[in-house]
């Protein structure tokens, strides 16, 4: 599933200089990066240490150049990191979308509703319980731009933050009969491990696209460069499954 870019006189199975990867805890949680990084090392030799973080955490590290690379799905965040000088491009590489999901009893009555921030007005009014990631990611950026959209401040004792990754903040909506929002991939790899429902999809707020950034080398020179672009040129998946392949070299696509 990955393209790889062949390095002169690499032999298969040879291991050379590793990339640092900073990517969101979605691309882990949906076992994306499982598939698509032993083919990339096997193909290219360069190794890959990934560090699974939300994206407002992710952008932190490459700031202070402790990573190579970064793959997160935060467009407002991705363009304002790449204006500030810290990246040479954004990426654009796949997309999926999100989803609001919740118990089956559906307390706030949001199944099947058009409007992702409709959804979480109905939720705030009926006083739901909601748990947010809380965590920069961005899911929760995502999060935050619907509650504003929906006019809606949250707060209350329905509404937790937990300040944990997508795995875990959905074992926590499925404990306590809450809503939350997720990634399409994670929830594919969650769905039928836990006890909630896909309750409000399709709408285009709630559009999700990744993009994949290289660190400017003029801000840390120490960043392996070579490996970052072989690392971009193999970011491409065929078929569409958990993640949409989007990839077109960088682009002004619309989320």
């Amino acid at each position: 599933m990955a393209a790889g870019l062949a390095l002169p006189g690499h032999r298969p199975g040879e291991t050379r200089t590793l990339v640092r990867l900073a990517t969101t805890t979605s691309t882990d949680n949906s076992g994306l990066l499982q598939v698509l990084l032993p083919a990339f090392e096997r193909d290219t030799g360069y190794g890959v240490h990934t560090i699974a973080v939300g994206t407002g955490k992710a952008l932190a590290l490459v700031r202070n150049g402790d990573v190579d690379v970064v793959l997160v799905h935060a467009r407002a965040a991705e363009e304002r990191f790449v204006a500030e000088g810290f990246g040479e491009g954004r990426h654009p590489v796949m997309r999926n979308a999100f989803l609001l999901v919740g118990p089956a009893q559906d307390p706030a009555g949001i199944r099947g509703m058009p409007d992702a921030a409709a959804a979480l007005s109905q939720i705030a009014l009926t006083r739901a319980r909601f748990v947010s990631r809380g965590d920069d990611s961005g899911t929760h950026k995502r999060e935050r731009a619907l509650w504003r959209s929906a006019g809606v401040r949250p707060a209350g004792d329905w509404y937790l933050v937990a300040g944990q990754g997508m795995g875990k903040v959905l074992q926590m909506a499925a404990g306590l009969d809450a809503y939350t929002l997720v990634d399409g991939g994670t929830w594919l790899a969650y769905r039928d491990k836990i006890p909630l429902q896909t309750l409000v999809q399709g709408d285009p707020q709630l559009n999700n696209p990744y993009s994949v950034i290289a660190v400017n080398p003029a801000r840390h020179p120490h960043v392996n460069h070579a490996g970052v672009h072989a690392l971009i040129g193999g970011f491409t998946l065929h078929g569409k499954q958990a993640f949409a392949p989007t990839a077109r070299g960088p682009t002004s696509e619309r989320d």
